[in-house]
């Protein structure tokens, strides 16, 4: 319980516990398959209409368990895979696979480059990796195998162009394990404050609770409905929100291959899509696109968003385009992820302008970072949550998580935020450094470790710029070693060269000097604001 306090606590307890259900993501689906065998449950929402492959929910489930079978001939329960690719059908199947079959699946994002593949695949002691041979001009499997050596943990390597002789290969008698609900799901690397990718395990009933409990309640899902889903498979909001809801509720998924606006129009059309979703960028995007005047958007009955603050001016604009409400969901990674959202019911006012209040079961407070005690309504302070959606912790980083997860079980967030006497939340910035670049999270001190590699650079300090696209464009300020003389576009080939492309700094500045505190720590947001007052 929050401390008393003269001012009412900005506290919100935990409500309907009994909503959170003891639930895997295999049962889940076999629920679905008992209840709806011939229903529609995944679309591979390709352009070509007539190249689009179907599943029905047995369908679903019966390649998930042979798949499943075939994962038990290479790896023990209790195993880790990882899943290295764009959003395809396979990656579903993968993940309902791994789930059936006791393992923990690795979510890898398809723009890493050698260096960040080689951590997130050995930090996470990942034993199989299932991959797509390339991707938009990345050399993936290359990539892989410039890497394999240094990754003993690893003792397959799956392409997805093989998945129906892989699928094939399991027996057809091997028996699935028993799964539990607190038995770890997915790891999903994020970042912090220490600058280096951590793995948030997420657990079976947070992840399916989460999904039913926020997209599922909060949006009125129904079943026989189409969702376009155009957020990536390796991000909670794609292969947790976006596709275990739609299971829970009996519905389709229309799963998109990469976002590009035009298909999205064109799916929502001709798919029947309920939702209009993406992060604010996708959502300009859409907005923005030629085709979209002259799109059928009649079947959309709700917008959706989050990932980064959206701009109360883009909530009314959706609105006002469509004739639907929006919702916006706060969430994080290791809330696997949503921790609040805004109803469709909610006003005009509250949509555009908060975050909502808290889902159900998740308990919510705000504190003083300072002194740690629960700051009044309408004060400033960290976002803290509890409850049923908490990860387990950051894989084999026991110092991390004890950071993160306070021994009260309290996740600090790390987000800066107001609850206001109604228990409405926004958000005022961030504890913690981290950038956040379209819905991808970024962290500076991957960058300036990259960066300070570079022969030419004495030192320099990587922040957010605020971006009205983007939300926020990575910013580096450079100090060159003397004699040194370097340009703009070399570092941004050589970044390029380590980095994924969304890392690479916006934003360059050559200055001579940082301003620093009395402990020579360098005063980032001096240098955010003498940049913006001269731009």
């Amino acid at each position: 319980m929050p401390e008393t306090t003269d001012a009412p606590a900005a506290y919100t307890p935990a409500t309907e516990l009994d909503a959170v259900h003891e639930l895997t993501v295999g049962t889940l689906l076999r629920t679905a398959a008992d209840q709806a065998p011939n229903a529609p449950a995944l679309v591979e929402g390709v352009p070509d209409p007539t190249a689009r492959r179907r599943w029905t929910y047995a369908q679903l489930l019966d390649e998930a368990e042979q798949a499943a079978r075939a994962l038990l001939g290479r790896f023990e329960p209790g195993e880790h895979v990882a899943a290295w690719a764009n959003n395809i059908p396979e990656w579903i199947l993968l993940e309902m696979a791994a789930a059936l079959a006791g393992l923990t699946l690795v979510t890898v994002n398809p723009a890493l480059r050698e260096d960040e593949l080689r951590h997130v695949l050995g930090q996470s002691e990942a034993a199989g990796v299932f991959l797509v041979r390339d991707y938009r001009g990345t050399p993936m499997a290359d990539i892989l195998s410039h890497v394999r050596a240094d990754l003993p943990h690893l003792r397959e390597a799956v392409l997805f162009e093989d998945w129906p002789a892989f699928r094939a290969s399991g027996t057809p008698t091997q028996p699935l394990p028993d799964v539990e609900p607190g038995d770890p799901a997915q790891i999903q690397y994020t970042s912090g404050t220490t600058g280096v990718p951590k793995g948030a395990i997420l657990n079976h009933r947070g992840i399916t609770n989460n999904a039913r409990l926020s997209y599922c309640r909060t949006l009125d899902m129904r079943p026989g409905e189409n969702f376009v889903n155009p957020m990536p498979l390796f991000h909670t909001a794609g292969c947790v929100l976006a596709t275990l809801a739609p299971i829970a509720t009996l519905g389709t998924q229309v799963l998109m291959p990469w976002f590009d606006p035009g298909l999205q129009l064109a799916l929502i059309e001709q798919e029947r899509g309920v939702v209009f979703g993406g992060v604010p960028t996708m959502l300009l995007a859409l907005l923005g696109h030629p085709a979209f005047p002259n799109t059928d958007l009649s079947s959309v009955r709700y917008a959706l968003s989050g990932g980064v603050p959206v701009p109360p001016a883009l909530v009314r604009r959706v609105e006002a385009a469509l004739g639907v409400p929006m919702s916006i969901i706060y969430a994080q990674t290791e809330a696997s992820p949503g921790i609040t959202m805004t109803r469709l019911s909610d006003t005009a006012h509250d949509r555009a302008e908060t975050l909502g209040r808290p889902l159900p079961a998740c308990e919510v407070k705000i504190i003083d970072p300072a002194t740690g005690g629960v700051a009044a309504r309408g004060e400033t302070g960290e976002l803290c949550t509890r409850g049923y959606h908490v990860m387990t912790g950051y894989h084999a980083m026991p110092e991390q998580t004890a950071e993160a997860i306070d021994t009260g079980a309290w996740l600090h967030t790390g987000d800066l935020a107001r609850m206001n006497e109604r228990g409405y939340l926004t958000i005022e910035g961030r504890v913690k450094e981290m950038i956040i670049r379209g819905g991808e999270n970024i962290y500076p001190r991957e960058i300036e470790h990259v960066l300070l590699e570079h022969p030419a650079i004495a030192d320099v300090a990587v922040i957010g710029i605020p971006d009205p696209t983007w939300g926020e464009q990575v910013g580096a300020f450079i100090v060159l070693r003397p004699g040194a003389d370097v340009v703009e576009q070399d570092l941004i080939d050589y970044v390029r060269d380590h980095l994924a492309p969304h890392k690479t700094p916006k934003v360059w500045q050559f200055v001579t000097e940082f301003p620093l505190t009395g402990s020579g720590k360098i005063r980032k947001h001096v240098l955010r604001d003498h940049y913006l007052a001269a731009h």
